[in-house]
């Protein structure tokens, strides 16, 4: 499985890490519906089960995302600043839908 993130959402993400509460999570990222041809995606923090796989990426942040789910494979995470503050997570090899955060 394959997960890409951005520069800028790698920086917003490693600032969450680093709080006190975050001590020995990663970020898991998730389906919170499917409607129709396409999925919605949201993040949070977790700690991996025996369902999961951990994807490194080359931000150096590791992702749980669920093995048994192919809606999570090829997801692309995003932050920006401009127009308005916002995450913005997809899955281009599963169609153009997306979910703001």
């Amino acid at each position: 499985m394959k997960v890409k993130i951005n520069r800028i959402a790698a920086k917003a993400l490693k600032k969450m890490l680093a709080e006190e509460n975050a001590e020995g999570k990663m970020f898991r990222i998730y389906v919170t519906s499917i409607h129709g041809d396409h999925a919605h995606y949201d993040l949070m923090m977790d700690t991996p089960t025996d369902n999961d796989e951990v994807v490194k990426t080359d931000k150096d942040i590791d992702f749980i995302l669920d093995k048994n789910d192919e809606n999570l494979d090829g997801i692309w995470i995003q932050y920006f600043q401009v127009p308005k503050e916002e995450w913005v997570i997809t899955n281009p090899s599963k169609g153009s839908h997306h979910h703001h955060h």
